[in-house]
């Protein structure tokens, strides 16, 4: 959280790769851990979306919308054209998943917009400096693998919800059988199971892995290159080229914020209406 490099430009993305774990159990051998930070901003993050729609819902009028209103109406039908284009079941909840994980991805992402150091800055100027050297504190959610990897996850179960929905929990078993290489025979019915099985299997946790990994790559390398901006041009000799430098990265990097929450979206809709098509 320093704002110039401590131990060099290594040891300055070092500290700033640093999560504040919470410890649970005993401290030699824990029971688990926690990020905090993550944990924390994803869910005040998430919290200030819902509050967001919330009360644009709660004033919206029939009559000539508000541009707060016009901008939330145009979020929604936008992300619900994207449904209604790919999915063509029944929508009233593949809408408000989409449309929670476009949201929530994208204010999670936008996150690494906001200064790196002003953590630091704000521990230093209410404990002093020696406490914001050792002050960790991340505050981009999508750039650490276990909130990418859960959401996934979520999305791999409500993959598996809308599969037995539509084909029940028998004919979706049946296909994890027969699919994709079918067979007349018993017999070659039977054979065949064990390779489309673990085919399925592969096919089925290959998403979820697919899914965190991209967007935890994407927002750990900006994430990354902007503490290496930060770190190179942290002088007062060099302040202007930072801020140049930083500024450029910024309005480059809003696209692959933005781009990314799409991709993740899009791939949910796309999984779902995989899940409903009978093979």
């Amino acid at each position: 959280m320093a704002s110039e490099p401590q131990g060099g430009l290594t040891g300055y993305i070092t500290h700033h790769l640093t999560h504040h774990v919470l410890v649970l159990g005993d401290g030699g051998n824990p029971f688990m851990r926690i990020n905090l930070d993550t944990l924390v901003v994803s869910f005040l993050l998430g919290a200030l979306f819902c509050l967001w729609f919330w009360v644009k819902a709660r004033r919206a009028t029939s009559g000539v919308p508000s541009k707060g209103q016009a901008f939330v109406e145009l979020i929604v039908e936008f992300v619900d054209t994207q449904v209604k284009d790919t999915f063509h079941g029944d929508r009233r909840t593949v809408t408000p998943l989409a449309l929670s994980i476009f949201m929530w991805v994208a204010f999670m992402n936008a996150m690494d917009l906001l200064p790196l150091d002003a953590p630091g800055w704000t521990v230093k100027a209410a404990a002093g400096e020696e406490a914001a050297h050792h002050t960790f504190f991340r505050w981009v959610p999508t750039a650490d693998l276990n909130t990418t990897l859960a959401i996934a996850v979520a999305v791999l179960l409500i993959v598996f919800g809308h599969a037995i929905k539509a084909k029940g929990a028998g004919g979706f078993g049946k296909e994890l059988l027969t699919a994709p290489f079918h067979a007349h025979g018993v017999g070659a019915k039977i054979a065949l199971a064990p390779a489309n099985l673990l085919l399925n299997l592969i096919e089925y946790f290959s998403k979820p892995v697919s899914l965190s990994m991209r967007l935890f790559g994407n927002m750990y390398g900006g994430e990354l290159v902007f503490m290496l901006i930060a770190g190179l041009f942290a002088s007062w000799l060099s302040f202007v080229p930072g801020v140049v430098f930083n500024t450029a990265w910024a309005i480059f990097h809003i696209l692959i914020i933005l781009l990314q929450a799409f991709i993740f979206m899009m791939l949910t809709i796309v999984y779902i209406a995989t899940a409903h098509e009978h093979h």
